[in-house]
């Protein structure tokens, strides 16, 4: 399927990409990551329906109903950007008129990254390259504050990750690399076209 059947299927619209860049260097501009990517992905990844899903930066929330989709999970997309909330809360409810919701929720918080609330059963967290490492580092601080209080296992996703991100886990003592995930056919070329899971240390 082509990106844009994907996005008819799940009755959302996603494909249009931003014009410019945020006014700080802190933020990256709005990509979704490629469907033909998340397909590839879940061929080697797998989800539960009782994990809990945060996607950090998910600008129009491709990822979160992609998600829905295949594997009825909870998860929580967040977004600074005004605008692109506001397309988030329009295409959940278009979303909604099409899809059998079942079990698990979508939901999307309108705040920084840094600022987001982890809730205590969140366990699965994605970034696809959204802001500085500076942040990312923040972010991370403040999930592992949560499972101090909440011991929980957890993975964090990258998708076409900076090298800074891969160097601050790598250091990182908690952290270990799981599994890594490199894309074939159009993203071949690009060795930054792959998916890095990281998760706690045992």
């Amino acid at each position: 399927m082509k990106e844009h059947e994907y996005d008819q299927l799940l009755n959302i619209k996603t494909g249009e990409r931003q014009i410019g860049f945020h006014r700080s260097y802190h933020y990256h501009r709005y990509e979704p990551t490629p469907y033909a990517a998340l397909r590839e992905l879940f061929q080697h990844y797998e989800l539960k329906g009782s994990d809990r899903v945060v996607d950090f930066g998910c600008g129009k929330g491709r990822l979160n109903f992609f998600l829905h989709h295949l594997f009825q999970v909870t998860i929580t997309g967040v977004e600074m950007n005004d605008e692109f909330f506001g397309d988030c809360l329009r295409n959940l409810e278009t979303y909604r008129e099409k899809a059998k919701m079942g079990s698990g929720t979508i939901s999307f918080r309108h705040c920084l990254a840094e600022d987001y609330d982890i809730h205590p059963k969140d366990n699965r967290f994605y970034f696809f390259n959204p802001f500085s490492v500076q942040i990312f580092m923040k972010v991370i601080n403040n999930i592992l504050f949560s499972v101090e209080s909440f011991p929980r296992d957890i993975e964090i996703l990258l998708y076409y990750s900076s090298d800074d991100y891969v160097h601050y886990l790598e250091d990182h003592p908690l952290f270990q690399l799981r599994k890594e995930i490199s894309l074939s056919g159009e993203f071949q070329k690009n060795e930054y076209e792959r998916f890095l899971v990281y998760g706690l240390m045992y």
